[in-house]
């Protein structure tokens, strides 16, 4: 059963209203999503290939755990569940930090238009990789990658096709708040 998201207008405040998560993406309607960024003490962070079966991005690198919030569903709820979900990971809400709402809008094509308000955490990875469990139809691999790799990869854009095309600031933001906790 597809699920039924929020909607809220172009500031991130919610109108109230909610619609299936493909009427939404149809519309161009904005509405909520979180984002978890994890990284180890040794300054890697944790980076989830997206499903080749996935409509946007197949294949490309992104986010430790990324999906939206359902309509009902608090932003802390959204988190701790798309992390089991996604990398079979169970956390606490105060393992959590968040480092900020990024307002994101990609048209893919006519009927397809990503306006999302992503809800930005950072996480201590709390177990090794080889303890984690990917979702099969959401995941294709998981992989530690230094955070100095990932930040040379991004802001030199040398393998632009590689990596999800999320917006330099976002990205950067990320990179630099991860650098401070290490």
């Amino acid at each position: 059963m597809e699920e039924r998201v929020a909607i809220w207008d172009e500031e991130g405040n919610p109108t109230g209203r909610e619609a299936l998560k493909s009427e939404a993406h149809k519309n161009g309607w904005f509405h909520p999503t979180v984002h978890i960024w994890f990284y180890t003490a040794d300054g890697r962070i944790l980076l989830q290939q997206r499903s080749a079966e996935k409509t946007t991005y197949p294949l490309l690198w992104d986010v430790s755990v990324a999906g939206h919030i359902s309509a009902g569903e608090s932003i802390e709820e959204a988190a701790l569940r798309e992390t089991a979900e996604e990398i079979g990971l169970d956390i606490q809400f105060s393992d959590l930090e968040q480092i900020g709402v990024f307002k994101s809008v990609r048209k893919h094509r006519e009927d397809l238009i990503d306006c999302e308000f992503h809800h930005t955490f950072l996480s201590l990875l709390s177990k090794p990789i080889s303890q984690l469990k990917k979702q099969e139809e959401e995941v294709a691999a998981l992989k530690l990658l230094p955070l100095i790799t990932f930040a040379e990869e991004l802001w030199g854009m040398a393998n632009p096709g590689k990596y999800v095309p999320h917006q330099p600031e976002y990205y950067k933001t990320v990179i630099r708040q991860v650098q401070k906790r290490l």
